[in-house]
């Protein structure tokens, strides 16, 4: 009697280096000499098993199409490497500035909660930082007195 199989097969992460170059060359349409030479000029960095095999993962054979769609519109490899480059400067940019709103809106928060103690405790508060109103439109001028 055979064994079962489960009715679905496990969708690998998508960093998992599961892919020979074979399947991965399939994936993209590139043929696996490609996939070498992208690998040596630095544009790819796949997984290795301890026999030194490559393995590729789900984001590899994504970048790998990338690069196939941008060298198919004429773009060269210089040329490719720098795009890359930028998307990644830009990935790591939006993930930067989601931390620091979030640590800015974690600041007012608790910009907030010391407002309303303070005022539970000491009444209105006339520090312009903290101030939940607005102030009136009038301006101040202040001169030296000779």
């Amino acid at each position: 009697m055979a064994a079962q199989r489960p009715p679905f097969a496990p969708t690998p992460a998508p960093e998992a280096a599961v892919y020979v170059i074979s399947v991965a060359a399939e994936l993209t349409g590139l043929h696996p000499q490609t996939l070498r030479t992208y690998e040596r000029l630095g544009l790819i960095t796949p997984g290795r098993t301890g026999g030194g095999g490559r393995r590729y993962s789900l984001r590899d054979i994504e970048l790998l199409r990338s690069i196939a769609e941008l060298t198919s519109s004429g773009i060269g490899i210089e040329g490719v490497r720098r795009i890359l480059d930028m998307e990644h400067r830009a990935a790591a940019l939006a993930a930067r500035n989601a931390e620091l709103q979030a640590e800015l809106d974690a600041t007012r928060a608790a910009l907030r909660q010391a407002l309303v103690a303070r005022q539970a405790e000491a009444g209105p508060n006339r520090l312009p930082v903290l101030r939940t109103t607005p102030t009136d439109a009038s301006v101040v001028v202040w001169r030296r007195g000779r």
